[in-house]
C-alpha cells in the first residue's frame, strides 16, 4: 500500500445553466470547478479525492505532495495525517481532501465500503433537498411543491437578501404555500463573501429576529445565522431560540475548535465537511465528540460528487442516521447530478428522496475516465524518478542524494515499526483519535 504516484487535476465541469451560488452575492457560475487528486500504490490500488477551487490556487501544492507522500504506506493513518498538518504548517492548509483518497485505497483493498470500516452498514439514508439560490416567495413555493413531487420529505431555503423585511418575506410566503412541509433556511452568515457584491451582515438582533420567526412559522431549522467564530454570540442565540441552530461545515477546523464549539454549546445540529475540516478520520472523532456532547451531526455536502461520496461514507456509519436528514443539493436548473457529478460513472441519483447505499468498496463510485480527459487538465504528477530528477535540478546532484537517503531512511524506520508493533495502522489511530474526542 505505498504511494507510488500522484497526480493532481483542475476539472471544470459545465453546468446545464447557469446558477447563482446564494453564498457568493453576485456571481454567475457556469462550471462545477474542483481540484482532484489521484493516488496509486505499488500494487496498483487507486483512491481519489477532491475540493472546490475557484482557479489554479492549489498549483504550488505540487513538490509538497511529491516529496511529503510518495513511499508512505497509504494505510498508515497516523503518519498521512502528520503529513497533512506538516504542509499546513509550512503555508500549504486544506490537504483535508487528501486523506480520503487513503481511505479509498484502504477500503478497495479490504474490500469494504468506507462506511463498512467505520463499523456502519448498508440500506438507504434519507435526503433533504438542498437549494442554493435565493428566490422570492412565489419562486420558492413552487420550487419547493417540485421537490416534494419528487419524493423529497423536507427542504432547505436560502435569505441573503439586504433587509431582514425581504428574508422574513420569503419564509413567510413559502409558509403559507407549503403549510405541511419540513423546512429549513440557511442564511450563509457563518462566512460571508462580498467579493463581487456587497451583501446583508447579520449582527445578533437580526438573528435572534430571524429565527424566533422561523420558529413560529414551525420552521425545522436555520443553519448560519452568525459568523463562524462568533462563539458567544451563537451560544446566546442557541439559547434563546426554540428553533435547532445549525453549522460548522466547513470553516470551522478540526478537533478542537469542535471541542470549544460543542462546550460552548454553539449549535444544536453540527455539520462539518470531511473535505474542508480535515478529512475522514478528523470528523469521525468530531462526529463522536458531536454525539457525545448532545448535540446532532448531519454534513454539508455542497461541493461535487466526489466530496458528496467522502460525506455520505461517514453519514452512513453514524448512529442514529435514520433520525437525520442528509444534504442532497438540487437546484434545477442550473446545479443538477450531471453537474454536480460530472466525473462519476453513475451519478448519485435519488429515489423518492431516498440514497441507496453504494456497495462498491472505497468511497462507492467510479471516474468516468473520459470525462475526466474531457473536463480535466493534469497539473502534476509525482513519480519517485520525477521527484528525485526535480530535486537534482533544484538543488544538485549531491544533495539530492543526502536527502533522498534521510528520506528513505525515515521511511524504512517506520515500516520496520509498524511492523514491530502489530495491530492495524488504520483503525488502531482512528480509534485513538476518537478515544482524545
Amino acid at each position: 500500500m505505498k504511494i507510488s504516484r500522484i497526480d493532481l487535476f483542475h476539472v471544470a465541469v459545465p453546468l446545464p445553466a447557469p446558477f447563482f451560488p446564494s453564498w457568493i452575492p453576485g456571481f454567475r457560475a457556469v462550471e462545477n470547478r474542483f481540484d482532484l487528486v489521484r493516488l496509486e500504490s505499488s500494487d496498483g490500488v487507486v483512491g481519489w479525492g477532491a475540493a472546490p477551487s475557484m482557479g489554479a490556487e492549489r498549483e504550488g501544492w505540487g513538490q509538497f505532495l511529491g516529496s511529503y507522500f510518495l513511499g508512505e504506506r497509504a494505510d498508515d493513518l497516523a503518519n498521512i495525517r502528520q503529513r497533512i498538518r506538516e504542509m499546513g504548517y509550512l503555508g500549504h492548509r486544506g490537504g483535508g481532501f487528501i486523506e480520503p483518497a487513503c481511505w479509498d485505497m484502504v477500503g478497495k483493498a479490504r474490500n469494504k465500503p468506507v462506511y463498512e470500516l467505520l463499523g456502519g452498514t448498508g440500506g438507504t439514508v434519507k435526503l433533504y433537498a438542498s437549494t442554493g439560490e435565493v428566490k422570492s416567495g412565489a419562486e420558492r413555493v413552487d420550487e419547493v411543491n417540485r421537490r416534494i413531487a419528487e419524493g423529497f420529505e423536507a427542504v432547505k431555503l436560502r435569505v441573503h437578501d439586504d433587509t431582514l423585511a425581504q428574508d422574513l418575506a420569503q419564509i413567510r410566503e413559502t409558509r403559507k404555500g407549503c403549510p405541511d412541509v419540513v423546512l429549513g433556511v440557511d442564511a450563509n452568515q457563518g462566512w460571508r463573501v462580498a467579493a463581487i457584491a456587497e451583501c446583508a451582515r447579520w449582527d445578533y438582533d437580526r438573528a435572534l429576529a430571524f429565527c424566533k420567526e422561523a420558529e413560529q412559522l414551525g420552521f425545522s431549522w436555520v443553519e448560519e445565522p452568525l459568523p463562524q467564530d462568533d462563539y458567544e454570540g451563537l451560544a446566546r442565540l442557541n439559547a434563546a431560540t426554540g428553533i435547532t441552530i445549525a453549522g460548522g461545515e466547513l470553516n470551522n477546523q478540526g478537533l478542537p475548535e469542535f471541542r470549544h464549539m460543542v462546550a460552548k454549546g454553539c449549535y444544536d445540529w453540527y455539520q462539518p465537511d470531511a473535505i474542508m475540516v480535515g478529512g475522514i478520520a478528523e470528523t469521525w472523532a468530531i462526529v463522536k465528540a458531536v454525539l457525545d456532547g448532545g448535540a446532532a451531526y448531519s454534513p454539508h455536502t455542497w461541493t461535487n460528487g466526489i466530496g458528496f461520496a467522502v460525506n455520505l461514507q461517514i453519514f452512513a456509519a453514524t448512529q442514529g442516521r435514520d433520525k437525520k436528514y442528509l444534504e442532497y443539493p438540487f437546484n434545477p436548473p442550473g446545479w443538477l447530478p450531471e453537474g454536480r457529478d460530472g466525473l462519476l460513472m453513475e451519478p448519485w441519483d435519488h429515489t423518492d428522496g431516498k440514497l441507496e447505499l453504494p456497495t462498491r468498496p472505497g468511497l462507492g463510485f467510479e471516474i468516468d475516465e473520459s470525462a475526466l480527459r474531457r473536463y480535466g487538465r493534469r497539473w502534476y504528477t509525482a513519480t519517485k524518478v520525477r521527484v528525485a530528477l526535480s530535486t537534482v535540478l533544484d538543488r544538485g546532484l549531491g544533495e539530492a542524494k543526502k536527502l533522498g537517503a534521510i528520506r528513505d531512511a525515515r521511511l524504512q524506520a517506520r515500516s520496520e515499526e509498524l511492523d514491530q508493533a502489530g495491530g492495524d495502522c488504520f483503525l488502531d489511530p482512528l480509534q485513538e483519535l476518537c478515544s482524545s474526542s
